[in-house]
């Protein structure tokens, strides 16, 4: 991101740039701030856009060899084309070769990085990737955006806000505008705001069912699946959320008894810090052992729900029972 933001402030522009990541709210920031920069206002003869991926090749190449109209580049952005998820030998060969008078800005959901199209667009320009930063990070963005609302949020407030919108930058942004307007004439967010605006995602509500799982406590268990249930949420994919949940903790537990630390799992299985932190957290209320029986428990109780041997709901609730007793 610096890279991007030192060519911009130098006006020296590389001829090729391919953002990716999951984090599409950086990802839309900085793609709009180089065609903001590369782009003339009202210029539609220098710019192109393609979108999807049915984007012809050849098209492509044609169009970046074209001389810009009265103008000191051509500048085509392509969203989501697929090129870097495997090797697009034609599109690798050109890379070496875009003029000078061209930009080009690959805007992708998903990259290979051992596809030769991946490693000759690095050859040739630069590759961002834009991935979730890390909770310090979001902590300092969104106290910003508070601050300079003229507000304040309680370390509890924020807390649970987190909880509930860290999936995406672009959630979170959403979540807090909602806030802002919500508490336009208080000085403060407080708890109460964000259990009143911000609604809880369903992988919260599954972690705080295993919390309550973990502490036994039936009734919350069974409160938490019925309000899911009143919500629409189909039993079989809470069922999944639970198995995906217990997984992911296992994962994490094992790897952490091998003296891991929480960055290197985070690495291992493509997540967030503070996303380990947490499972590591609440896997500790449960042995190795008692994860595997209730994840071999559920794929049996799935199993035979997806056959019709059992009631999906009937199922769901059982595994709750067993582990909740």
């Amino acid at each position: 991101m610096k890279s991007i933001d030192e060519d911009i402030k130098n006006g020296q522009f590389k001829k090729l740039y391919l953002l990716y990541g999951d984090e599409d709210y950086l990802k839309k920031q900085y793609r709009d701030k180089l065609v903001h920069a590369l782009v003339a206002e009202g210029d539609t003869m220098n710019f192109a856009k393609y979108d999807g991926q049915n984007v012809s090749v050849g098209e492509l190449i044609d169009l970046a060899e074209t001389l810009p109209f009265f103008a000191e580049r051509r500048v085509i952005l392509v969203t989501d084309s697929g090129f870097f998820k495997s090797s697009e030998e034609q599109l690798a060969l050109y890379f070496a070769e875009i003029q000078d008078t061209t930009c080009m800005i690959f805007v992708e959901s998903e990259v290979d990085k051992r596809s030769k199209t991946y490693k000759a667009a690095v050859k040739a320009g630069s590759a961002v990737d834009f991935s979730m930063p890390d909770e310090r990070m979001l902590t300092s963005w969104m106290m910003a955006r508070v601050k300079q609302a003229g507000k304040t949020m309680t370390q509890e407030a924020w807390t649970e806000f987190f909880d509930r919108t860290n999936d995406s930058m672009d959630h979170m942004n959403l979540e807090m505008e909602k806030l802002l307007s919500y508490i336009y004439d208080k000085d403060s967010i407080t708890l109460a705001d964000v259990e009143a605006i911000c609604t809880k995602q369903m992988h919260s509500k599954v972690f705080d069912m295993i919390s309550f799982i973990a502490s036994k406590d039936l009734p919350k268990v069974l409160e938490l699946y019925h309000d899911m249930l009143a919500a629409k949420e189909p039993p079989i994919r809470i069922l999944a959320l639970i198995i995906r949940q217990f997984d992911q903790m296992y994962l994490m537990k094992d790897m952490a008894s091998q003296g891991m630390n929480v960055s290197t799992i985070a690495s291992k299985l493509g997540s967030r810090d503070f996303i380990v932190r947490k499972n590591l957290g609440l896997a500790r209320n449960f042995t190795m052992e008692q994860i595997r029986a209730l994840l071999e428990d559920a794929a049996d109780l799935d199993e035979r729900a997806k056959t019709g041997r059992i009631n999906d709901r009937m199922a769901v609730e059982l595994l709750m029972v067993q582990y909740s007793k």
